[in-house]
């Protein structure tokens, strides 16, 4: 398992857990004190990760569209920090 946490500059923390297979995202986890209204949509977002392909911009843009689709939002961080959080976690522990 891939794991990075990034602080963001005046903001929270952000971790992920993140498993790759062929390419893509297999399974994440996504972490942090950020907080996320509604809560239940980090199952989404993860959920829609599942299959993404090593794009900080798709990533982002799949983060994004999750939150527009469940009118959520996220408090003390943004779907680019989730990306980033997540291209650290697949850069650091590249094989």
């Amino acid at each position: 398992m891939r794991e990075s946490s990034y602080k963001i500059p005046d903001g929270k923390l952000v971790k992920v857990k993140l498993q790759v297979s062929v390419g893509q995202i297999e399974n994440i986890k996504i972490l942090g004190d950020f907080f996320l209204h509604p809560e239940e949509a980090i199952q989404n977002i993860e959920e829609a990760l599942i299959g993404a392909p090593e794009d900080e911009n798709i990533i982002e843009t799949r983060i994004s569209n999750t939150l527009a689709e469940m009118e959520a939002s996220f408090i003390g961080a943004t779907a680019r920090d989730i990306a980033k959080t997540i291209m650290i976690a697949w850069e650091a522990n590249d094989l």
